[in-house]
């Protein structure tokens, strides 16, 4: 067999075992129907009035910044990638020196994701406009910079290091490549998924402990009886950002740990930000993040495999200036096919994201026994971060990750209705 189709054998295989995965790690069904039938999704009720509207005019104003940063990111991409320009950043930022092939991927890596960022940065920056414009952001400028320049000086330089290890690996073992680097690409998602809470996280926020009290007590017991005990409560100071409500649980084993957004601290009472918790330890329990990071591993190996099947296509290679995989002028096409195959992964993944969310909403009605604290809490997430009560369906297939708040409180009501008739 040629080490093409090989590399597209193997691509196939482990895409395969992707869809397994999904198919059997995705809660499709999660509640019985109800007695008199399921409760009907009403937009906007039970939103204090004008919310709506002023919700559905936040997504106006932002949704076509959103769309053409998409657009004009693959855009850019596929210019630097299929034109002599992209060669030719590559070859002038490794110049002063000494143009070698390890500097060429390194540093040209570096100029093609800050080319990308400063082509989308006028279009974030409106973005920003309209948050504060709608008070969802609470942003200086000098932080909303130093937030742009951290995230992008990460993203270049962890890409930087991906595309030098392909390369490396291009060069040395010409046939085989692709499968070495599908192996070390799932291997960078398993260690991304452990790493990310304890060196990504503290780069944009602070984190103090929550004070004792008894809402700690009580975070912590509900912990405890979900049968995943956490090693603390901590508060991030997302005020400093946003006015936006949010809570999350990070890290595994001892670094497991609720994170309460200050904002969520100050406006919400005990009883929702415990639904909102719970809703949180579900993932925990029904191990989300494990099943993610296995599903996120599986779909990076067949990317790659798939990738090594592309860089083998002569025409391809031709069209982008490169001879091999191993020639560092191939970089500027990675990245391009890198774009173009996250935004066909995107509705996949939000697919699955809304139903994995909508069991962790079940989990959370489960834990408390409290519909009336999880509506009260969705409508004041609503509320607070200005989400759009029905959003266009299309548009939710492509970038929803969560259910809307009113679907999410018509299931709470349908949970209700359940316990009541049982």
């Amino acid at each position: 067999m040629s080490a093409r189709r090989a590399a597209l054998l193997a691509a196939g295989v482990l895409g395969a075992a992707f869809v397994v995965v999904v198919a059997v790690g995705t809660p499709w069904n999660l509640l019985p129907d109800p007695p008199g039938g399921a409760t009907p999704i009403r937009p906007g009720a039970g939103l204090p009035p004008g919310v709506a509207e002023r919700a559905e005019s936040f997504a106006a104003a932002i949704r076509p910044a959103s769309l053409a940063s998409l657009v004009l990111g693959l855009v850019a991409a596929a210019v630097l990638a299929l034109t002599p320009l992209g060669r030719w950043l590559v070859r002038s930022a490794a110049r002063p020196l000494g143009g070698g092939w390890v500097w060429q991927v390194l540093l040209g890596t570096v100029a093609l994701v800050l080319a990308g960022r400063l082509i989308t940065l006028p279009l974030s920056a409106y973005g920003e406009v309209v948050r504060h414009r709608f008070g969802l952001s609470t942003r200086s400028w000098p932080l909303w910079l130093r937030d742009v320049a951290v995230s992008t000086a990460i993203d270049a330089v962890l890409t930087a290091l991906a595309l030098l290890a392909v390369v490396w690996l291009a060069r040395r073992a010409p046939r085989t490549w692709w499968g070495w680097a599908a192996g070390a690409a799932a291997a960078m998602v398993v260690a991304g998924s452990f790493l990310y809470p304890v060196v990504i996280e503290p780069a944009f926020n602070r984190f103090d402990p929550l004070p004792a009290g008894q809402l700690r007590t009580d975070l912590l017991e509900l912990a405890e009886e979900n049968g995943t005990p956490v090693e603390d409560v901590l508060v991030a100071d997302a005020s400093r950002r946003t006015t936006a409500l949010n809570a999350y649980v990070s890290g595994f084993g001892s670094t497991r740990r609720i994170v309460l957004y200050d904002t969520t601290l100050a406006q919400l009472p005990d009883a929702e930000i415990e639904s909102i918790a719970a809703h949180e330890l579900g993932h925990v329990a029904s191990d989300d993040v494990l099943t993610g990071t296995l599903e996120g591993a599986l779909g990076a190996a067949a990317a790659v495999a798939l990738l090594g099947w592309l860089l083998s296509w002569t025409p391809l290679l031709r069209r982008a200036g490169a001879d091999s995989a191993g020639d560092p002028r191939v970089v500027p096409l990675v990245l391009f096919l890198a774009a173009v195959g996250t935004v066909v992964a995107m509705p996949v993944q939000n697919l699955v994201s809304r139903h994995v969310e909508g069991r962790a909403d079940l989990h959370a009605l489960d834990l408390t026994g409290d519909a009336e604290a999880f509506v009260a809490m969705q409508n004041r997430l609503a509320t607070a971060n200005l989400s759009d009560p029905d959003p266009p369906a299309a548009w939710h297939w492509f970038f929803g990750s969560h259910p809307t708040g009113p679907q999410r409180v018509a299931f709470a009501e349908d949970w209700q209705r359940l316990q009541e008739a049982g």
